[in-house]
């Protein structure tokens, strides 16, 4: 079977950045996402008054040049600002051409 590499980039973020993040990532050229609701601890431990659902994480499947934007857009948008988290893994996807 034929597979295509692409990246998997995931997002993990505050709430109330979600529907700005989902616009970003619509307009650096992302064509669908997954988003659940998130919660844990990192580096800056858990924020006081934390309830389930108040982060989100979200991933989306799209080419290196879709997926340099979006990073682009994140790092000088909301690192500094928010508590956002990001990633990105080489995925082998069927039926790729979805995607491009």
């Amino acid at each position: 079977m034929k597979t295509t590499p692409l990246c998997l980039i995931t997002i993990i973020a505050e709430a109330i950045l979600k529907e700005r993040i989902i616009t970003a990532i619509r307009d650096a050229g992302s064509r669908g996402h997954t988003i659940t609701d998130a919660q844990g601890e990192g580096s800056r431990q858990r924020r006081v008054g934390e309830i389930f659902g108040e982060n989100f994480r979200l991933e989306t499947i799209v080419s290196q040049e879709v997926a340099d934007r979006i990073l682009h857009v994140l790092s000088t948008d909301y690192f500094d600002r928010y508590a956002v988290v990001a990633y990105l893994s080489t995925v082998n996807v069927i039926r790729g051409e979805k995607y491009v």
